[in-house]
């Protein structure tokens, strides 16, 4: 908003220096302060108000809690991911352009998935249900958000060239073209393979972000670099400069998804502030839902999409981890009458905490080892 008030005071009254805010990194600097303000300052004051309504997290003890002893963080307040959905969102309305497609479905898909992480936990909260929302409507709040996403990205004037094309590493043409259907009928039927693809890559990332959210730090610090790696990426698809040094799609509008990338990284920091070990607020699914749309959302809307593994590579690994105990351990229970377990307990994080690990120790690897993918995921932008 703050960014149409310049604009129209710039072509209006013309006073000098105005004509900075037309660029991308300045308001890309000031959505980052602004975003850790509020994160940093309003974040405090929302964790008081948290605690005074005594909206604590339920932790499960004994064997409920599968050997992890996290009875030491039981009535910390949860529900945090509202401070990450303000600092966010407040700082991309203040300084985004509101008129590009990309900045709005950014802004949708992180306020829907937050809604439904909401619910959530008010469930798990006010009603004292610790299942909380049920795996169906979850499910249901992921699938109706990509199927919006897949048709905008598909059906959307400003996409129409690209549709179904995507950003594919390693070799020389550097695109794939989900359209399996091109050239064997003269029908437009490519919505019925991206649509569901968008749909399955969406959920895939939110679900990965929700199960890292396990120990204090953890989902904000790797979802912060994260976000610095995203930033990178939005920039230079937005860049005609950068898109061509880089030989890759040059994404008119994209760039302004800078805002939001960059506002995502300073929110999830100053989050840690109050996050990190040992947390004053944790996130509830509130944030993690909210921020594993909004890194998959933006992924896609740049093409980016089949970069998700490496960039994202904790996120996938805690998900695989999941399916992997969890189909490994129906698949002996049926054949020889008893479960047996890959890991000590899943998502890996647990496993490593089973190990003796000290959590802090744990949630430290895992943010070098992002850093590590985020610096893969850029040089693989050169590697033909």
């Amino acid at each position: 908003m703050l960014y149409f008030l310049f604009q129209w005071l710039e072509a209006t009254y013309q006073p000098p220096g105005f004509q900075i805010f037309q660029f991308i990194t300045v308001r890309a600097t000031l959505a980052s302060i602004t975003a850790l303000w509020i994160s940093l300052v309003m974040g405090h004051r929302i964790i008081q108000w948290l605690q005074q309504q005594q909206i604590g997290e339920q932790v499960r003890t004994g064997e409920d809690a599968g050997g992890v002893d996290h009875s030491h963080k039981k009535g910390t307040p949860t529900m945090g991911g509202l401070i990450l959905l303000a600092s966010i969102g407040g700082a991309t309305l203040l300084w985004g352009d509101l008129t590009q497609i990309y900045v709005q479905m950014a802004l949708l898909a992180m306020a829907w998935m937050g809604l439904v992480g909401f619910a959530d936990d008010y469930i798990k909260v006010f009603l004292k249900n610790k299942k909380g929302l049920s795996a169906r409507f979850k499910l249901i709040g992921q699938l109706s958000l990509g199927l919006v996403l897949g048709s905008v990205l598909y059906f959307h004037p400003q996409f129409l060239e690209i549709r179904t094309l995507t950003y594919l590493p390693f070799v020389k043409e550097q695109t794939f073209d989900y359209n399996f259907f091109e050239g064997y009928t003269a029908m437009d039927l490519g919505w019925l393979i991206y649509i569901p693809v968008v749909t399955f890559i969406l959920t895939a990332v939110s679900n990965g972000v929700n199960l890292t959210d396990g120990l204090d730090g953890l989902a904000a610090g790797v979802t912060a670099f994260v976000a610095i790696g995203l930033s990178v990426l939005v920039y230079t698809s937005g860049n005609a400069v950068w898109a061509d040094f880089l030989d890759t799609p040059f994404l008119p509008g994209s760039g302004e998804l800078t805002i939001f990338t960059v506002a995502m990284a300073a929110a999830c920091f100053g989050f840690l502030w109050h996050n990190g070990y040992p947390a004053a607020v944790f996130m509830g699914d509130t944030g993690s839902l909210a921020l594993g749309a909004s890194v998959g959302t933006t992924m896609l809307l740049i093409r980016k999409e089949l970069l998700i593994p490496v960039l994202c590579l904790v996120f996938f690994v805690e998900s695989l981890s999941v399916i992997a105990q969890t189909s490994y351990f129906k698949y002996t229970r049926k054949k020889t009458g008893t479960g047996k377990r890959i890991f000590k307990m899943a998502p890996i994080h647990h496993h490593f905490e089973m190990q003796g690990i000290h959590e802090a120790k744990i949630v430290t690897r895992f943010w070098i080892v992002t850093a590590l993918t985020v610096l893969a995921t850029l040089l693989l932008l050169r590697i033909r």
